[in-house]
């Protein structure tokens, strides 16, 4: 009978069924953390047991690590405390600690990548909402409490619900200017925030066997947002050369035997979903977040929704969100002015969003009313990052250059909102308080974004075919008509799509300013 990969992954790893009707999982790799670990350790030592299989154990510290200090002790007291847990504790129980001293420390959804950890076929589990990431794989990945690390770390298994599986094509190539934190934003926002409850997400179509897996480490990062347990994409031979090499890989004639395995975990042709849904990739467009979850999106050349078009259930939730946000029904984000803006997280904070950033970024300046921070997810990325001269572009145009770690996307480290400050942000969560201010307001958004956003010192479009189409997002508005300024760059049907765009959004003529790029 043909199975999904989840069903095989599932079945493969079934230690037995409970009472209860849940399976007990065995869990082949566990990812720990300097958060979710302490509490679980000691209820080892309260109960006098071992760390069953420390071989399949990896610890880093990303959480509470300051990206502003690189040397300890550290100014918080409490941020010192935890990253020393974590080293007695990796030492007294033999697992592998990916400390800051090691040039190999960073975000724990980055390290396991990074290192050759993650693998397809396997079960993964982390005291991390967002250990769905690893799915990019073709692994099944789930985000744990500190009890069940603790169960983990005693039993190096699991009891779960068996979870029924969607698939959700995207098909198409996306238009220039749009990227893979769009797609995973405007699937959120039509499936909605618990639109996922008790599935996992499969994600395939042709716009996902074009993306690399770094693109595909986005879209699985957020698919707890979406409400999904987990979600993964099918291994393929992308798959494969970007664990070549690294240094947890099968090596030698080991490797041959460990890549026929791993393919033979994607899902069969003609296999049976519990769900369908099918996108069109020329369908996204640029998204960007407007309220307190990451459902609450539109497109960047749309207006926020009117309340009477929403629900009872979601104008209630909208009406908190545009309160809280200080926007206003029924009219553009873009042109929100904005104070801060991170690049950064693990959802996108990897080399090719430095990358991709960088190229954008070159040549400019961040507003003087902005401030903004890029953070590399990993050491290694940062190493990387240097190497090739990107750090520098940051630096020359206004951005602070940080080091590893989770930074602004959550407030558990240094990094944090101030008042009602608004911040542009490649992480994966918008909720109040996410970014440690309670009237702090966060708008998530892609890289290329948040660079437009730097830049202009408001919520932006950033560009089309990798060039800029506006530098000022509120069109001046003359006798009636909008006016929108295009660098004289940008191909003239391009322009006229955004045109079009604008004028449907503004409900008013649009014309067009081409003038020349300074050198």
């Amino acid at each position: 009978m043909a199975k999904t990969l989840f069903q095989k992954v599932w079945e493969a790893h079934t230690v037995r069924k409970l009472p209860n009707g849940q399976t007990q999982l065995f869990i082949g790799t566990h990812l720990i953390h300097e958060v979710t670990s302490p509490q679980a350790f000691g209820m080892l030592r309260d109960l006098g047991l071992k760390v069953k299989y420390p071989q399949r154990t990896f610890a880093t510290v990303d959480h509470i690590v300051p990206t502003n200090e690189l040397k300890e002790p550290y100014s918080d007291p409490i941020a010192q405390e935890m990253i020393e847990a974590l080293r007695k504790n990796t030492k007294d129980y033999g697992i592998r600690f990916f400390d800051t001293t090691t040039g190999t420390q960073g975000i724990v959804h980055m390290v396991g990548p990074e290192q050759g950890i993650t693998q397809p076929g396997t079960t993964i589990a982390c005291g991390d909402s967002h250990t769905a990431t690893h799915g990019a794989f073709g692994a099944i990945a789930f985000g744990i409490g500190t009890t069940q690390v603790r169960d983990v770390l005693a039993t190096q298994t699991l009891a779960l619900s068996p979870l029924k599986v969607r698939r959700i094509e995207v098909n198409g190539k996306l238009a220039p200017g749009v990227y893979a934190k769009d797609v995973i934003l405007h699937i959120i926002r039509v499936l909605g925030v618990n639109g996922g409850i008790g599935y996992a997400y499969e994600y395939a179509g042709t716009t996902f066997d074009a993306f690399s897996l770094e693109e595909r480490m986005t879209v699985c990062n957020m698919s707890i947002e979406g409400g999904a347990r987990c979600g993964y994409v099918n291994p393929d031979q992308k798959t494969f050369d970007y664990i070549k090499g690294k240094p947890y890989a099968p090596k030698a004639a080991d490797w041959d035997a460990a890549v026929a395995r791993w393919a033979s975990f994607a899902s069969d042709a003609g296999c049976q979903y519990d769900d369908v849904k099918v996108f069109k990739a020329e369908d996204i467009r640029p998204t960007v977040t407007w309220g307190i979850t990451p459902g609450q999106a539109v497109f960047i050349d749309e207006k926020m929704p009117a309340l009477e078009t929403l629900n009872a259930a979601d104008r209630q939730t909208a009406e908190d969100a545009y309160a809280h946000m200080k926007l206003s029904p029924n009219t553009p984000i873009k042109g929100t002015k904005v104070d801060v803006c991170f690049l950064g997280s693990c959802t996108n904070g990897r080399i090719s969003d430095l990358r991709e950033a960088a190229k954008y970024l070159k040549g400019r300046k961040v507003s003087p009313t902005v401030k903004a921070i890029v953070v590399p997810g990993s050491q290694l990325t940062a190493i990387q990052a240097v190497h090739e001269g990107l750090d520098k572009v940051f630096t020359e145009a206004g951005f602070e250059w940080r080091g590893a770690g989770c930074s602004m996307c959550l407030a558990m480290n240094p990094d944090k909102l101030v008042g009602d400050q608004l911040c542009a942000s490649s992480s994966n969560r918008n909720f109040k308080g996410r970014q440690g201010s309670q009237t702090g307001r966060t708008v998530l958004m892609s890289p290329i974004m948040v660079i437009a956003a730097a830049i202009t010192g408001h919520v932006a479009d950033a560009h089309y075919d990798g060039k800029p189409v506006c530098t000022v997002t509120l069109p001046w508005v003359v006798d009636g008509h909008a006016i929108l300024l295009a660098d004289e760059t940008v191909d003239a049907s391009i322009a006229e799509a955004r045109l079009a765009s604008l004028a449907s959004a503004l409900a008013m003529p649009v014309c067009v300013v081409r003038r020349p790029v300074a050198a």
